[in-house]
């Protein structure tokens, strides 16, 4: 079972509709014995790091989501689900996250307009099972004013230009996080939690096996 973390925040039923779209097996689930327990782990997240970071310190899931992750348990996350992964993040008068990846998340520069929002091109980096069937430099929903600066390069799965060319999707082992919003990106994004769940161990829907 695919475990859809709920801390009172995020774009769960988004969310859920697009993993009932692909033909996942999973629970939208604020417990934190379930998300310990689960098969992978889906972070959603809107909003402000600071009250991600609350939300989930008080639904009692952070330390589940951190050590399901250095298991190995196949991890996704959407928006703010990647930025929590790092150290810090410039929002909310620096705002400590989740330390699962090193780095820091940093607003866009002054002189862009913020939040970027709308359809921007991800240039994918190495092979992810994530893009499987994804083309290259395919059209994904955005919205956010931050974005994420890993210390490590290796962990960069794909970038996008706005302005500046940013960090967009990142990877480690089974840890995979997209700072756009596969929910809200059309076929191309189902593909992504297709290919997901895929890493999961579940079957995709026939249209996207």
């Amino acid at each position: 079972m695919i475990a859809v973390v709920d801390y009172g925040a995020g774009n769960i039923h988004s969310v859920a509709r697009a993993l009932k779209r692909v033909g996942a097996s999973f629970a939208v689930t604020a417990d934190p014995a379930a998300v310990a327990a689960a098969d992978a782990v889906v972070l959603p997240g809107v909003g402000a790091a600071a009250d991600t970071m609350r939300g989930l310190r008080n639904a009692r899931v952070d330390d589940p989501v951190v050590t399901a992750i250095a298991r190995g348990t196949p991890y996704l996350g959407i928006c703010m689900g990647l930025q929590v992964l790092f150290d810090r993040s410039e929002e909310d008068n620096e705002t400590p996250c989740l330390g699962v990846l090193p780095g820091e998340v940093v607003r866009f520069p002054a002189g862009l307009e913020v939040p970027h929002m709308g359809w921007n091109q991800v240039r994918q980096v190495g092979d992810s099972p994530l893009f499987a069937g994804v083309p290259q430099d395919s059209n994904f929903y955005f919205v956010h004013s931050y974005y994420a600066r890993p210390s490590d390069e290796a962990r960069v799965s794909g970038t996008t230009d706005y302005g500046l060319e940013f960090t967009s999707v990142v990877r480690r082992d089974h840890l995979y996080a997209t700072q756009f919003h596969p929910e809200k990106s059309g076929l191309v994004g189902l593909r992504i939690y297709a290919n997901f769940i895929r890493v999961a161990g579940q079957t995709p829907a026939p249209e996207f096996d």
